[in-house]
């Protein structure tokens, strides 16, 4: 992943992200992305899963994405920025008045890969904080946090598996039991900074 994109992928992205918002909060429509990108590069049309977080005044303000490369690129940002603003169930609709204070993240991500272990309690010096976003599976119930989320929360790695469990409605320490899947993936993350530029985050 880490030379598949440039920062100016990331740029077209986030612009992306943001007009798909614009569009649809204001008129109700979908941006049509070979109308609008018609020389859009070939890679961003590849299949790969993506998160769309956004912030306003640097609080999150709704992450929505899709783990599995289930939709081109391209359409999988404009898809999940829509969601990430009007569908994040722990969030209120973002609306036209706050259009101009978003700022966007933009999460390429690569195949989650299971995490093939004798000894469960072996994950924890498997994962690399800073590298690596988990998924935790139990049944029908699954989390998922970026790479980032264990940045930005200082977790180390078993607090980073701890969590992941949390967010998927589990017990803490539901990693370290047998019937519990781990998985681990990397990302590519473009951040919108405050005067515009975009950031380019590769995995560690």
């Amino acid at each position: 992943m880490k030379a598949e994109y440039s920062l100016e992928d990331g740029k077209l992205l986030i612009e992306l992200a943001h007009d798909s918002i614009s569009k649809y909060l204001t008129s109700g429509e979908i941006v049509n992305i070979p109308a609008k990108f018609p020389r859009l590069p070939p890679h961003l049309a590849a299949k790969h899963g993506v998160f769309v977080t956004l912030y306003i005044n640097g609080d999150l303000r709704g992450c929505i994405g899709l783990p599995i490369p289930i939709q081109p690129l391209a359409d999988a940002v404009r898809d999940m920025a829509i969601s990430a603003a009007t569908e994040d169930y722990r969030f209120s609709p973002i609306t036209e008045n706050e259009l101009g204070e978003l700022q966007i993240e933009v999460s390429v991500l690569s195949v989650p890969e299971e995490l093939k272990l004798e000894n469960k309690e072996e994950a924890k010096n498997r994962i690399k904080v800073g590298r690596d976003g988990l998924i935790i599976e139990s049944d029908w119930q699954r989390g998922l946090l970026l790479p980032q989320v264990a940045v930005e929360e200082k977790w180390d790695s078993e607090e980073f598996l701890n969590h992941t469990c949390i967010k998927a409605g589990l017990h803490d320490e539901c990693w370290k039991e047998e019937g519990t899947r781990i998985y681990t993936f990397h990302a590519v993350i473009f951040t919108e900074q405050k005067n515009g530029s975009v950031k380019m985050t590769l995995p560690e």
